[in-house]
């Protein structure tokens, strides 16, 4: 690739991932609002691990299906990209990756929880925390094995 070539490259790549950025935002608000509905309001404030890990997989799941569909229509949204992951087998892989991204943030949660404890809303701390890392994870396996190429 030319210096020229490089550089036009690595400004798209450094868009697109800021426009990950965002999408996984708007994906965790998504995430977190439900987490914390099933967490304070299903469960009652019940404190316990189990109660935690099935907010934290439910609120993981809806932010999951949020982000395949505004990642599709804003970031990986070339038409080399969108013919990769308008499929089944898009999906699949797409959600596979979320899926190792839910047990990263299942350890984390556990990880961090019992670090900082469960008093208040310390866990939600612990999940912007772990959102962060789990983002890198996504996006960086998406653009390899959903969108590769691009």
């Amino acid at each position: 690739m030319q210096t020229n070539e490089l550089k036009i490259y690595k400004r798209a790549v450094a868009l697109e991932f800021i426009k990950y950025v965002f999408v996984g935002g708007l994906a965790f608000l998504v995430d977190s609002g439900i987490m914390i509905f099933f967490r304070e309001i299903v469960f009652l404030a019940d404190a316990s691990r189990i109660t935690l890990l099935i907010s934290v997989a439910i609120g993981f799941l809806a932010g999951l299906v949020f982000n395949f569909f505004l990642s599709h229509l804003l970031v990986f949204n070339s038409r080399q990209q969108r013919a990769r992951g308008n499929n089944l087998k898009g999906f699949v892989i797409y959600s596979l990756i979320g899926l190792i991204g839910l047990a990263l943030t299942e350890a984390g949660m556990l990880a961090g929880v019992a670090l900082v404890g469960h008093v208040g809303f310390r866990y939600v701390l612990v999940k912007c925390f772990v959102a962060g890392l789990v983002l890198i994870w996504n996006y960086a396996a998406r653009k390899i094995f959903v969108y590769k190429g691009e």
